[in-house]
Order: structure tokens, then C-alpha cells, then sequence
């Protein structure tokens, strides 16, 4: 599923796949345009994202 947020370094809408498989991720990701790490962490219920958030490490 494509998911659409802003960057919490440059504030830049950035859109990625997320993999609704698995019912809780977290995982690193850098920006696409300010390559500042990203923590990306949510969780599925019934085949939708139920939370998601994305913020800056450190």
C-alpha cells in the first residue's frame, strides 16, 4: 500500500510502500531529498494502517 507523509527534517512529502503483511514495523528509511535518517514505525489492523509515524532519530 502507498503511503504519503512529511519528512520531520525538511518537511518534504515523501510517498513509500508499505508492507501490510506484517501486523507491527519499525524500521530506518533516509529521506528521499534531505537523506536524514528516518524511524518508521506502524501498525496494521484488518488490512489498513491503523497508526503511523515517522520521526527524526536521536
Amino acid at each position: 500500500m502507498e503511503h504519503q507523509f512529511s519528512c520531520p527534517y525538511c518537511g518534504e512529502e515523501i510517498s513509500m510502500v508499505l508492507d501490510l503483511s506484517v501486523g507491527r514495523q519499525t524500521y530506518v528509511e533516509d529521506c528521499e531529498v534531505c537523506c536524514k535518517p528516518i524511524e518508521i514505525s506502524f501498525t496494521v489492523e484488518d488490512d489498513e494502517v491503523a497508526t503511523f509515524y515517522a520521526k527524526t532519530l536521536g
